[in-house]
C-alpha cells in the first residue's frame, strides 16, 4: 500500500501568499498537485497548519505532530499520520510532481528492502519528491528531533537510503521538471506556460 502525504506547510515568504491556494490553470495548485499523482496512490493525505483552508480537497488533514520544527517536524507528521507502510512525500508547490518516479522509487523500496529511495536532481538530494519506509523513518526522525537536528536529510546516515542518480532521474523526468518548486509570481507564470503546452 502507497500513502501519499502533500506538504503545505511552507510559510510562502517570497510569494506574499499561500502559494497552493494560488491558482494555477484555474484551480488552486495543491489540487493540480494532488490531481497529478493520486491515481497512484492508495491513500492521500495533507500536512497543513491550516486545515479549515484546505477542507476543499476532500482530504484527510493533518497538523504537526511536533510544532516548530519546520520541514522535518512536517515530514514526522505526514509518516506518522499515513496508514501505508510506504510513504511518498511530496511538496504542494511541484506543479510537475512525476507519477512514474514515485511508482518507480516504490518499486525500488519494496524490491531492495530501502528505508528510503530519494532523487538526487543538479540542485542536490530531492526528500519532499521521495519515498519512505514508515516505520524505520520514523524512529530515526524522532532520534533526530529530540537531538535538535532541523535539516531534512540530517537522519539519512541511520536508516538504508538509495539515492537516485542524476542519470536515472533524467531517464524518469525527460522534461527535468519534476521537482520545480513555484516561489514566486513570476515562476507561478512561467510553470504556467510551460503547462499549457503540454495539454
Amino acid at each position: 500500500m502507497l500513502s501519499i502525504a502533500i506538504q503545505a506547510g511552507g510559510a510562502s515568504k517570497r510569494m506574499g501568499r499561500d502559494k497552493a491556494l494560488m491558482p494555477f490553470l484555474g484551480r488552486p495548485l495543491i489540487q493540480h498537485v494532488v490531481d497529478r499523482i493520486s491515481a497512484i496512490a492508495d491513500e492521500m493525505l495533507v500536512t497543513t497548519n491550516r486545515p479549515k483552508d484546505y477542507r476543499f480537497l476532500n482530504l484527510p488533514l493533518f497538523q504537526d505532530l511536533k510544532p516548530g520544527r519546520g520541514a522535518l517536524g512536517g515530514l514526522y507528521t505526514a509518516l506518522a499520520s499515513a496508514t501505508g507502510e510506504t510513504v511518498a512525500v511530496v511538496a504542494c508547490d511541484m506543479p510537475f510532481a512525476s507519477k512514474t518516479l514515485i511508482e518507480t522509487a516504490h518499486k525500488m523500496l519494496l524490491q531492495e528492502e530501502l528505508d528510503v529511495v530519494v532523487p538526487n536532481s543538479s540542485d542536490g538530494l530531492e526528500p519532499l519528491h521521495a519515498v519512505y519506509k514508515r516505520q524505520p523513518c520514523l524512529l530515526a526522525i524522532e532520534t533526530a528531533i529530540e537531538a535538535d537536528k532541523w535539516r531534512l536529510i540530517s537522519w539519512f546516515d541511520n536508516v538504508n537510503v538509495y539515492n537516485l542518480k542524476p542519470d536515472e532521474v533524467k531517464a524518469l523526468d525527460p522534461s527535468g521538471l519534476a521537482f520545480w518548486n513555484l516561489n514566486t509570481p513570476e515562476e507561478f507564470a512561467e510553470a504556467e506556460r510551460r503547462a499549457q503546452e503540454n495539454l
